[in-house]
């Protein structure tokens, strides 16, 4: 039976609805993985968050964004856009993982924990071997930190059906990229 982790990516009020840089379904992504973990911690030795913390990320904010590699200011350390959703306050994560206070950041693997720990490390000191990854968005941070996740060694599922991407088109091609480098892609009905 493996040790498996819940990693719940960037699902904060800045990707959402009404947020800095909105990603349409977000606000539905939060309901629906605050309704997952609620229903199914049991199936988790730990559960973490990722979350956009940026304090001065450089040339990653843009007042002329490209949305390939610039971007307008977002998830701002500190405001509450950069909180986790309020669908999410009775998560009570065992971690929160904060990326990209200094530089574009894009995979959880990239942030550190209140104790200065990278997630890997928190894995391993977990005996983490296996993960579940959910969040926003699929064709950017969910991507990026499933990508590493495998890279790190660990049985890598994104849940398909508690992740949005910023469009489909980049959404199909995360997950062709997933695939490829052995992620398995599945829906949480299916666990």
């Amino acid at each position: 039976m493996p040790h498996r982790a819940l990693i719940v990516v960037d699902v904060q009020p800045t990707f959402c609805e009404g947020g800095a840089l909105p990603v349409e379904g977000g606000n539905r992504t939060a309901e629906a993985v605050a309704a997952y973990a609620d229903a199914h911690r049991d199936r988790y030795a730990l559960v973490v968050t990722t979350q956009d913390w940026h304090v001065d990320p450089g040339e990653h904010f843009s007042p002329d964004p490209d949305f390939v590699d610039t971007w307008p200011p977002h998830g701002v350390a500190g405001t509450d856009e950069a909180e986790l959703h309020r669908a999410l306050a009775d998560l009570h994560p065992d971690v929160q993982v904060k990326k990209g206070e200094f530089a574009a950041a894009y995979s959880g693997f990239e942030g550190v924990a209140p104790d200065g720990r990278t997630l890997a490390a928190v894995l391993v000191d977990a005996d983490i071997d296996a993960v579940d990854i959910v969040g926003i968005a699929e064709s950017h941070c969910v991507r990026a930190t499933a990508l590493d996740a495998v890279a790190e060694g660990l049985a890598t599922r994104v849940l398909t059906d508690l992740t949005v991407p910023v469009t489909p088109e980049l959404g199909e091609a995360a997950r062709t990229e997933l695939a490829a480098a052995g992620v398995d892609l599945v829906d949480s009905s299916a666990l």
